[in-house]
């Protein structure tokens, strides 16, 4: 095997999240921490002796027009905190460790443990990966950097056009919703971010929204929807519609709260590499339609 290969950067495939497991107990039992050696200084990154700490770009950005979110949370660490740390096990793992993957101490490099706050509620995620030098290594996952791209964008909930609250719908005529389209919206919205020597583009674009009608029934839309026109008459919807069959006075006000989630789909690339990817995030927004019967008389 190669020198070069033998201590090229191996990610492990060992990832567990929240100190909370027994694993990461263990861990922290047996291994205590020592000083770390690299990446070096600046570009992003900070500290000495125990801990050095790689911090994302967080450029504020102007957020467009839209319906305010009722759960704009993505549930992701604020761009404030650190994004990744990472150590030198010490000691290290013996040999034949699963963290050696299929190396040995004897081949050179050394095992590293990086944590980024990337879990559930900001919770510790931790990864383990083997290098000569960890400046040789990215000390922030480009994932985590297109993450903070993400953040920049200020991505909000379905601006919703139809329905409208102070409508008039009627139980049983076909209902048309649509959305007003912005870059924080439905986009396409697109940003960089940097840390710790990476770059990452990312672009988000809405690919769904699934509506709620509050009656107990759901509608999934692949799109912004169609607006209605008065031409149309009574026709249903080509792309998103719902025609509700019970009336909304023994609703809470006497109407019917319609939540629409939306969900973005994101494409990351790393500049100047071939690293990509892409994961999805959701924004939601709330509104109140009221719906009555038709009163005939004779």
């Amino acid at each position: 095997m190669e020198d070069r290969e033998r201590h090229a950067a191996a990610e492990r495939l060992l990832t567990h999240t929240g100190l909370g497991l027994a694993a990461a107990a263990v861990l922290s039992l047996v291994w205590p921490t020592q000083a770390f050696a690299g990446p070096p200084l600046g570009g992003g990154c900070s500290g000495a002796g125990k801990w050095v700490v790689c911090e994302a770009d967080n450029d504020s950005a102007t957020s467009g027009s839209g319906a305010q979110p009722a759960d704009s949370g993505s549930g992701k660490n604020s761009d404030t905190q650190p994004v990744c740390t990472s150590r030198k096990l010490d000691p290290q793992p013996p040999e034949g460790s699963m963290y050696w993957k299929d190396q040995s101490p004897k081949d050179g490099g050394a095992v590293y443990e990086r944590s980024c706050l990337t879990g559930p509620g900001g919770t510790p995620v931790y990864t383990y990966f083997i290098a000569d030098d960890v400046a040789d290594v990215p000390a922030v996952d480009p994932l985590v950097v297109a993450q903070q791209a993400v953040n920049k964008m200020k991505l909000i909930g379905p601006d919703i056009a139809s329905p409208r609250a102070a409508g008039t719908y009627l139980v049983g005529v076909p209902m048309w919703m649509w959305v007003n389209q912005s870059p924080t919206t439905f986009g396409p919205n697109a940003t960089s971010a940097s840390a710790g020597g990476v770059t990452v583009t990312a672009t988000a674009k809405v690919t769904k929204i699934v509506w709620a009608m509050g009656d107990g029934s759901t509608v999934t839309c692949n799109g912004a929807g169609t607006k209605y026109v008065a031409s149309y008459g009574k026709q249903e919807s080509p792309t998103c519609g719902h025609a509700y069959s019970r009336s909304s006075a023994p609703q809470p006000q006497g109407k019917y709260t319609v939540t629409a989630t939306s969900t973005w789909t994101v494409d990351w690339q790393v500049a100047g590499g071939d690293e990509a990817g892409q994961f999805t995030e959701t924004r939601q927004s709330q509104m109140q339609v009221g719906i009555g019967e038709l009163q005939v008389v004779r």
